[in-house]
């Protein structure tokens, strides 16, 4: 309960003063705007986040552990639990780590539910469950996000899951608009492949406007 006080009022403090700057000192740093959620989601998106934690000096770690907490913002509970799992301007704790990617990910945080997959596919930090693996990849890949609709197809391809499953992420994977010549390839490799467990109607509806 103390904690949670505390907690809290560090957020209303915070908040009051976030865009104020310390003036009455040469050697004054600036204090460091707390990240909106359209930016800090765009920072997830492009696996920056870490990086931006640390480039701010740590400065606010307890602004993001009073969202995570006491606001339970997905996007800053994924953040915090990426802090914690690798040790970035807290005390590394893995558990707790993984504890807030869930709570993010039942929220529907689209990168949190990609990343337990990618966890629970490579034995990362977790062990290895190809079954876990894709019950996130697809929730993630319901959500459109490609990185999950990849990996996703690429686990059917391996012989892992349901071929119940197998027009949906096709439909998924075959839509996703991707610029990247090489991905692009990558894609087009993973769909010939999955095309190939389906029948030809199958893959004739998949292909169909969503």
């Amino acid at each position: 309960m103390n904690k949670h006080l505390s907690l809290f009022s560090t957020l209303i403090v915070s908040t009051c003063l976030l865009f104020s700057a310390y003036s009455n000192s040469e050697e004054a740093i600036e204090a460091v705007p707390l990240y909106s959620q359209a930016e800090l989601l765009e920072l997830i998106n492009r696996n920056a986040h870490l990086k931006r934690v640390k480039d701010d000096e740590c400065q606010l770690v307890q602004d993001i552990e009073a969202r995570a907490e006491i606001m339970a913002l997905p996007s800053y509970q994924f953040l915090y639990g990426d802090m914690l799992a690798y040790g970035v301007c807290v005390d590394r704790n893995v558990e707790l780590g993984l504890y807030y990617m869930r709570k993010a990910a039942e929220q529907g945080l689209a990168p949190a539910l990609e990343q337990l997959g990618r966890y629970y596919d490579l034995g990362k930090l977790v062990q290895m469950d190809k079954r876990m693996a894709i019950t996130y990849l697809r929730e993630a890949s319901v959500l459109g996000n490609l990185k999950a609709q990849l990996r996703l197809v690429d686990l059917f391809n391996k012989g892992y899951g349901s071929p119940r499953d197998y027009e949906d992420a096709y439909r998924w994977l075959f839509h996703a608009a991707v610029a990247d010549k090489k991905l692009h390839k990558r894609i087009e490799s993973a769909l010939a492949q999955l095309a190939q467990k389906m029948p030809d109607s199958v893959v004739k509806r998949a292909r169909l406007p969503m």
